[in-house]
């Protein structure tokens, strides 16, 4: 045999090479990497057959060679008339036996201490970047564990980076409780890591600063596995951490915020009467932070007082018994109130953000005053907004001519209006009409969250994961943690919640609304037209003679007779 200087180019691949199936892009990629840092460690073989040379072992080296656009390489050239030539191609591929982690571990550290980085090593020897990482852990390990690991039972990469982050009289007290006991096959590594395992705060929820963190004992750890650009950083001081919290969160309140204190499971408790609100905070509202024990992080909640519900007339309780019957069976419904409230606000200030033009803004405005949540007479919700709206589109004595400024002030009056959340203030399906209308859809933020998906039933859950195509867990739990990592980086909105009426609210709001005196009836049925302008005018003229002076009047036949006159003349 001898050695020859060759460009690769001038090699020819074997017919009868026994590797038909290639290794793959990612292998090719390592192995060029290879060549690439430290040259063909182990020239191929070829044979010569007149002024051919045939490759007999390694056909990748070549390739990577002729990839790298090498001008030579060293080739082995086979003596004429060896006969073992395909034994010799196929021991080149199977008889080989990988490197013990533990001997990569120690590779890695010689390297090391010839200065080598990190980035260096992985280039070298064609291995990930979080491997090297994962493989230094090592050296962190009490020697006991590593002749274990030497003899090929390794723990998985989260249970060895729990490990070997504990101090080394930890590590040597935990293996000696949990070491395997003859007759047994592995370690429990799973048991020795959660012995180990002591709880960490990242830095990337802290809202203090360093001086802060040495004020209270705070020292930082880094991850080494965390994406690159991020704050990996942790502290096993976890008081330390959550009193800075608390600290800087104090120092830092807001003029409308209060500092809210938390139950014994962690989750903060509000005043009394007052409501949550999900959507977007007033100047008047009130927002609550504390400091959640678990993850340290700081969070805040809106809130304000709770409205007094009106107390109920005739007319309510004619709507309530007019209403479909109370089921005897008590099921939980699809949506509780919380959810709906949640769902309310989110709509509500998804049709805030909508975009819409003109001749929308005109139908949005007749919806707006049919709304159920809106009383010209008795309201006192909006009265104060309403006047300045009314003085800044009437300043100087006249109606204002700018569009601008008549536009401005029709979109902050419908936001005002058009309520969804239920209740009282709630504007009915004239919100929901006019949310549909503008698409305002498309402006609702991701539902898919912990907080919103646990006021759903397991059958509305399970529908949900249904539509999304994920598999349904044994608990209601397991499917919300299902659809919340679906739907990561996306916004899923809840069909229900979606602004467009379903069909049975259509149905119900298209049921014929029968007047107290019967005339839309006999127009149906006779196919007449309405009366013409001047007799409507006097109708109207005649039914508003009926009402009594007093504000606080309650005759329902005659205010009905009213709406219907004033919708007929607008209409």
């Amino acid at each position: 045999m001898q050695l020859l200087t060759l460009d690769p180019r001038l090699l020819k691949a074997n017919p009868a090479n026994p590797r038909q199936i290639m290794a793959g892009d990612h292998a090719d990629s390592q192995l060029i990497a290879n060549i690439k840092a430290l040259g063909i460690l182990q020239p191929p073989v070829a044979r010569q057959e007149g002024d051919d040379f045939i490759i007999v072992a390694g056909h990748r080296r070549v390739q990577a060679a002729i990839a790298l656009d090498l001008p030579e390489i060293l080739v082995l050239i086979r003596d004429a008339g060896m006969e073992t030539e395909s034994a010799l191609a196929v021991s080149e591929n199977v008889v080989r036996s990988p490197l013990n982690p533990v001997d990569q571990w120690r590779a890695i550290e010689a390297l090391s201490s010839d200065h080598w980085t990190d980035e260096a090593i992985a280039a070298a020897l064609a291995l990930p970047l979080r491997t090297i990482k994962k493989l230094r852990l090592l050296a962190q390990l009490h020697p006991a564990m590593l002749d274990t690991i030497a003899n090929g039972d390794m723990p998985p990469e989260s249970q060895l980076r729990i490990i070997a982050a504990a101090g080394a009289k930890e590590q040597a007290s935990v293996w000696k409780k949990l070491k395997p006991r003859k007759g047994e096959p592995s370690v429990a590594w799973f048991e020795v890591a959660r012995a180990l395992e002591k709880r960490r705060l990242p830095a990337n929820a802290a809202k203090f600063g360093e001086d802060e963190a040495q004020a209270f004992g705070i020292l930082w750890e880094d991850d080494l596995f965390a994406p690159a650009g991020e704050d990996a950083r942790t502290t096993t001081n976890v008081e330390g951490f959550l009193a800075a919290q608390a600290a800087w969160m104090e120092a830092n309140l807001p003029k409308n915020g209060v500092i809210l204190p938390i139950d014994e499971y962690g989750r903060p408790k509000l005043p009394p009467k007052v409501e949550r609100v999900w959507g977007t905070a007033r100047k008047s509202d009130t927002i609550g932070h504390y400091v959640d024990p678990h993850d340290g992080s700081i969070h805040e909640i809106i809130f304000r007082p709770t409205k007094p519900n009106p107390k109920k007339g005739p007319q309510a309780d004619s709507e309530e018994s007019n209403g479909a019957p109370s089921a005897l069976a008590k099921t939980r419904p699809a949506i509780s109130q919380k959810g709906m409230a949640i769902i309310g606000d989110l709509r509500t200030d998804a049709f805030a953000r909508a975009p819409f033009d003109d001749s929308t803004l005109l139908g949005l405005l007749l919806l707006a005053f049919n709304a159920n949540n809106v009383d010209i007479k008795t309201s006192d919700f909006t009265r104060d907004k309403r006047q300045r709206l009314f003085q800044a589109i009437t300043e100087g004595g006249h109606l204002t001519q700018s569009i601008e400024l008549l536009r401005k002030s029709a979109r902050e009056l419908l936001a005002q209006i058009f309520s969804c959340r239920p209740g009282y203030t709630s504007s009915g399906l004239a919100a929901r009409f006019a949310g549909d209308a503008i698409d305002a859809d498309v402006h609702l933020p991701n539902m898919a969250t912990e907080e919103f998906l646990s006021c759903l039933s397991k059958p509305a859950i399970e529908a949900a994961a249904k539509s999304l195509g994920v598999v349904l867990g044994q608990r209601a739990r397991d499917t919300r943690a299902a659809i919340i990592k679906e739907t990561a980086g996306t916004a899923f909105v809840l069909p229900a919640a979606r602004f467009a009426p379903d069909e049975h609210e259509l149905a119900a709001h298209q049921e014929l609304i029968r007047s107290w005196d019967g005339d839309h009836e006999e127009e149906a049925d006779n196919g007449e037209a309405d009366n013409s302008d001047g007799e409507l005018h006097a109708s109207f003229g005649a039914a508003m003679a009926k009402r009594t002076p007093s504000p606080n009047s309650r005759d329902n036949a005659c205010s009905i007779k009213i709406q219907e006159l004033a919708v007929r003349l607008v209409s």
